[in-house]
């Protein structure tokens, strides 16, 4: 895919201000931990995170999403009316119904003239709003729009860490497809799109490429849809090792193609951002594609897994702390279970 006339205008962030790190959710599994004879400071050992954010109670994902939203509006200098379309691409939704992106577009004062909708595709939900949006700027649909997320990690985590001390029967080798549920965090993000005649200074969007492996889609699935009603308890089941490597070969793969469709090379891109798993992860991702991992924008340690947010918020934070240059290139680059992968590269 190839787009001519599309710049990203803004990208923003918000962070939860209560921050949990491995070491309390270890202690809150003590007894999981004595039982099994796990050693303290394992999950900060084998993931790379030291501490996530969460949410305080009564928080929601369009509550997270317009507080992110706000600040990318606010950036971009743009007219609220010239938002023409407005994509919700959580997980973490309000409801099944109706669409999450109704009380974000009204939270945030958007016409009535908007197209609104949520989608879902768990942590590449971002990446496909962004090229939703794109394609409809390059049609001549709309000058400009939004994608906006909200992820609430704390419910994941609570639920995942009192299903495992309710579990008597638990062994070292059960635990693991529970192990990367811990590792998730909170945040939301927003990335605002526009023509290149609304946004001159913007980073034009070049276009990228995408591949999915649906072979085993159960690598990594969360119980039966109930939405983020009141008293669910989600529980998610990873099978990491497999999901790691069968991740990274459909990287590699995409990873081709994207090279073709940008004209770029390893060596031509100047930064990246991904979505941000594990340390394990990004080492091995690095490797497959052949690129320096010194060109990465880490957030991991001090954010966790988020998602959909991951990788829009460290683009935001790249971008606050002046990580990205004019004239970079810069390649996003997403995973996402199903499996799926999104690759987008910008010239900054």
């Amino acid at each position: 895919m190839k787009f001519s006339h599309t710049s990203l205008v803004s990208a923003a962030y918000a962070l939860p201000e209560r921050v949990v790190t491995s070491e309390e959710i270890e202690n809150r599994l003590k007894p999981v931990y004595e039982r099994l004879g796990l050693p303290t400071g394992r999950l900060e050992l084998m993931s790379g995170i030291r501490e996530r954010r969460f949410w305080e109670p009564g928080m929601r994902p369009s509550s997270a999403a317009i507080m992110a939203g706000q600040k990318a509006i606010e950036a971009s200098g743009l007219p609220r009316e010239k938002l023409g379309a407005l994509f919700h691409a959580s997980v973490c939704r309000d409801f099944l119904e109706p669409a999450t992106a109704n009380v974000v577009h009204n939270g945030l004062g958007l016409t009535s003239s908007a197209m609104i909708f949520d989608v879902s595709n768990a942590c590449l939900g971002v990446l496909n709003g962004m090229i939703i949006l794109a394609n409809m700027i390059e049609l001549g649909q709309v000058e400009a729009g939004i994608v906006v997320a909200g992820e609430m990690g704390e419910t994941l985590v609570d639920s995942t860490i009192e299903a495992l001390l309710a579990d008597k029967t638990i062994t070292r080798k059960t635990i693991k497809p529970a192990f990367a549920s811990l590792t998730i965090g909170s945040g939301a993000a927003a990335v605002i799109l526009a023509h290149e005649n609304l946004a001159p200074d913007g980073h034009k969007l070049l276009g990228g490429a995408a591949r999915c492996d649906t072979s085993d889609v159960s690598l990594c699935k969360s119980d039966i849809d109930q939405g983020f009603g009141d008293g669910s308890a989600p529980l998610m089941h990873t099978d990491s090792e497999r999901l790691l490597v069968a991740g990274c070969e459909l990287a590699g793969k995409t990873w081709r193609d994207f090279l073709a469709q940008t004209g770029w090379t390893s060596d031509t891109i100047d930064k990246s951002v991904t979505h941000q798993v594990g340390r394990a992860h990004k080492k091995l991702l690095y490797d497959t594609v052949g690129m320096d991992e010194a060109k990465d924008f880490p957030t991991l340690e001090f954010m966790g897994n988020v998602g959909s947010v991951s990788l829009p918020a460290s683009l935001a934070i790249g971008a606050e702390e002046g990580r990205f240059s004019k004239g970079d290139n810069v390649a996003l680059m997403g995973i996402g279970s199903g499996l799926n992968c999104m690759m987008l590269g910008i010239k900054w």
